[in-house]
C-alpha cells in the first residue's frame, strides 16, 4: 500500500468522515484531504464551512450536494473528476453515504470507472455500538425504520426473529413512537441503549429494558433531543429448542432408521444442535420398546 504524502493526492472522489459533534473527532489525514481537495461537495455548505473555518483551511470550491439534486451533482462531480481535479466529499456529520446522501454518487463515480478513495473516521454506528455493553459478534444495522407507522411495524415484525443486535437510527421527533413500536413488537424483556448528542456536550448513553424505555424518554423533555442511536438485544436463540414439528420429525426418523443415523438427518433438517437432539432421541427410544433400534449406535 502506497501512502499519500499531503503533496500528492491523486484525482479522485475521497469520501471524508466528518465529526458528529466534537469537532476534535476530524482525523488528521481528512485535514490534509479537505485542504487539498480542488472541490468539496457538501450535504450542507453553511455547515461545513463552519468546520474548515474551524481547522483553519479555505475551500477553494463548495459544491452543494444532497438528496434532492445528488443525481444532477453526480454527473456535476464526475464531469470534475474527469478534468483531472480532487473531490472531497462530506455529509453533515459521521461517515458519508451510510444512511445519508451519497450512495448514489459513490455508485455513480464508481460507474464512470473512476477511483473512489475512504478517508475513514467518526461513525454513530460504530460509535455507539462500542460503548453499548451489547457485544454480540453480529450485528444488523437497518438504519431510519419508514417513517409511516403500518411500514414500520411491518419492518420490526420481519426482525423479530433476529438474533443479532438490532441497531437503528432515529430523529427527535419520531424517537418515542418509534420505541413504542419496539417494544409492542419486539417484546420489553429485551435491553435497549438510547445513545444521543454523540460525542457533543449533552451525550447520553441510557441503557433499560426496552418495557422501561418510553417511560424513561417521556420523563424528561431533553430525553428526546437529538440524534439517536438505538440499539436493541437480539432475539433469544431458539437453536436449542426441539419444538413439536421437529419432536414429531425425529420420532418418524426413529421408528425407520438406527439412532444414530435418525438424529444425523434430524440435524441437518432441523438446524437444532446434535447435543439437544440426541439426549431427546435416547429418551424417545428407552420409552419405545423396539430394542433393535439402538444397535445403531
Amino acid at each position: 500500500m502506497h501512502h499519500s504524502t499531503p503533496q500528492s493526492f491523486e484525482p479522485a472522489l475521497y469520501v471524508v468522515a466528518t465529526p458528529l459533534g466534537n469537532l476534535r473527532d476530524i482525523t488528521l489525514r481528512a485535514l490534509d484531504v479537505l485542504a487539498a481537495a480542488d472541490v468539496i461537495a457538501a450535504e450542507d455548505t453553511r455547515n461545513t464551512r463552519h468546520l474548515l473555518t474551524q481547522h483553519g483551511i479555505s475551500p477553494q470550491r463548495l459544491l452543494a450536494l444532497h438528496q434532492h439534486n445528488e443525481r444532477a451533482g453526480a454527473d456535476k462531480v464526475i464531469a470534475l473528476l474527469r478534468e483531472g481535479l480532487r473531490v472531497a466529499f462530506v455529509s453533515d456529520a459521521g461517515t458519508p453515504a451510510v444512511s445519508d446522501p451519497g450512495a448514489l454518487l459513490v455508485r455513480a463515480v464508481i460507474d464512470a470507472g473512476l477511483r473512489v478513495i475512504p478517508i475513514p473516521g467518526p461513525s454513530a454506528l460504530v460509535a455507539a455500538l462500542s460503548a453499548s455493553g451489547l457485544a454480540t459478534p453480529q450485528v444488523l444495522f437497518y438504519g431510519f425504520l419508514p417513517n409511516k407507522a403500518a411500514a414500520r411495524s411491518k419492518v420490526l415484525q420481519d426482525l423479530r426473529e433476529r438474533e443479532e443486535t438490532l441497531v437503528f437510527y432515529e430523529a427527535p421527533h419520531r424517537v418515542l413512537e418509534c420505541v413504542e413500536d419496539m417494544r409492542a413488537i419486539l417484546g420489553g424483556e429485551r435491553e435497549i441503549v438510547l445513545a444521543r448528542e454523540l460525542t457533543k456536550l449533552f451525550e447520553e448513553l441510557h441503557r433499560c429494558p426496552l418495557a422501561d424505555a418510553p417511560e424513561w424518554l417521556r420523563s424528561d423533555a431533553n430525553h428526546q433531543r437529538g440524534e439517536f442511536v438505538l440499539l436493541v438485544s437480539g432475539a433469544e436463540s431458539r437453536k436449542n429448542e426441539v419444538d413439536a414439528r421437529t419432536e414429531q420429525m425425529l420420532r418418524i426418523l426413529l421408528g425407520e432408521l438406527p439412532l444414530k443415523q435418525a438424529v444425523q438427518l434430524a440435524v441437518q433438517i432441523s438446524g437444532v444442535s446434535r447435543n439437544v437432539l440426541y439426549p431427546r432421541a435416547l429418551a424417545i427410544n428407552t420409552g419405545v420398546d423396539a430394542v433393535d433400534s439402538v444397535t445403531g449406535v
